[in-house]
């Protein structure tokens, strides 16, 4: 009896160790999983970060050129037509991805619109997953990619003018009265109005931030 129980025993050693390896194995390969999802997260926030960040930095060069175009008839029409975007919105991501420990690759992707802007980032994380129970995780670099919309949000008309002496001023001419421009009225969200003045602006810092929206898109 005692020969057959130890029979058993010594069969049953082998498998008990196979199953530690196996639990074990599993372990390291969720813990490899853990890493790497990790990783892809922390690629993921430097993505949303730049595309941010670039899309901020268009909106804070938009400010010469839109105020030039209140001075002019039609001129917002013809911004929001055709505007230039410089390539230091794309320096500015880079930035914001390097803080978070990744790179931008190939360059930013601008999809503009009429009233809309979007620029889409793709960056490489600079770690690595790491050394793993999984090949080649130790050579494996993270990407992800965020887009950020730059988004125009009122409606505009020529304020109304009150009522003023209409006699001619001396030495002015019924060319100057036409050429003056006057402030420009908007509404913005259905909720905020505000008028501005293209001859006496106030800071485009704050203009930009009620006229233009900058958020992450839901895709």
């Amino acid at each position: 009896m005692r020969r057959r129980q130890r029979s058993e025993a010594g069969q049953a050693f082998p498998i008990y160790i196979v199953m530690v390896a196996g639990l074990l194995f599993l372990a390291f390969a969720f813990f490899a999983v853990g890493k790497a999802s990790a990783t892809r997260n922390g690629a993921q926030g430097a993505a949303d970060a730049a595309a941010l960040a670039a899309a901020q930095q268009a909106r804070d060069e938009m400010g010469p050129l839109f105020l030039g175009a209140l001075l002019l008839p039609g001129g917002l029409n013809d911004f929001f037509g055709n505007h230039y975007i410089s390539g230091e919105p794309c320096n500015q991501a880079q930035r914001f991805a390097a803080e978070n420990r990744a790179d931008v690759v190939g360059g930013c992707m601008w999809n503009s619109g009429f009233q809309r802007d979007e620029v889409t980032v793709r960056v490489k994380s600079r770690n690595t997953v790491g050394d793993t129970v999984i090949p080649g995780t130790e050579t494996t670099h993270a990407t992800a990619e965020a887009t950020a919309v730059i988004e125009f949000r009122c409606n505009w008309n020529p304020a109304e003018k009150p009522d003023a002496d209409t006699s001619p001023q001396p030495d002015e001419t019924e060319d100057d009265k036409e050429e003056t421009p006057g402030p420009i009225s908007f509404d913005c969200d259905d909720r905020n109005h505000f008028e501005i003045d293209p001859l006496h602006p106030d800071p485009w810092a704050e203009l930009g931030k009620m006229l233009f929206a900058v958020h992450l898109t839901d895709d």
